[in-house]
């Protein structure tokens, strides 16, 4: 295969297995109810930890920042440059929020963003997972924590990697994911938004 077109192969590849959705593939063989039709109807681990609980969430917590990880890997193992690893990171995790196998729905993407993160530099990946894991135990809001780790983030790997590229792409997806929490964000003005945990 010609190696300037293994760069659009991949992209693609990234987008349909950014497609699957963990959620609704756990709940189904779990049977448990479909994550679309319960709480905030979102198809990600903190809907399906409400309704499902922990190992359900865990598979799909862990499915999702697979999807955005294997891709990254992959193309770095490759041996392309940051400007493609940030666009097939990109197409994995665009792939969650828009899928091709449920009408271009899905899900919120935190998780999924998380894995491209780690994948492109588990150094600034990491500083986003420890600020959204330290916001969400304090203020127990899922989305709240995940707001605020995404936005720092493009920071994290600014003065980790330097990367204009990366960095470009990085605040693409705290965009994305802002646009996608934007029920939440109303939600958390109102004082209507769900706490972390089961669903009393």
């Amino acid at each position: 295969m010609p190696d300037e077109i293994l760069p659009y192969i991949l992209a693609i590849l990234a987008y349909l297995l950014g497609s699957i959705s963990t959620a609704i593939l756990t709940c189904k063989v779990m049977g448990l109810a479909d994550p679309r039709t319960v709480g905030s109807k979102n198809p990600g681990a903190t809907n399906v930890l409400r309704h499902g609980g922990k190992k359900a969430a865990a598979f799909t917590l862990i499915g999702d920042m697979l999807k955005g990880l294997i891709p990254v890997l992959v193309a770095k193992l490759t041996g392309m440059d940051n400007t493609w690893i940030m666009i097939i990171g990109l197409a994995a995790f665009l792939g969650h929020l828009y899928s091709i196998y449920f009408k271009f729905k899905g899900g919120k993407g935190v998780a999924t963003a998380i894995g491209v993160y780690v994948g492109i530099n588990w150094i600034a990946g990491l500083m986003m997972i420890v600020t959204w894991l330290f916001i969400a135990k304090v203020l127990k809001i899922s989305s709240l924590a995940a707001l605020i780790a995404t936005l720092l983030t493009p920071l994290y790997f600014h003065f980790v990697m330097h990367n204009s590229s990366i960095t470009a792409g990085m605040m693409l997806i705290t965009l994305l994911i802002f646009w996608r929490h934007r029920s939440n964000i109303k939600n958390m003005l109102d004082g209507t938004e769900n706490k972390i945990g089961p669903k009393n």
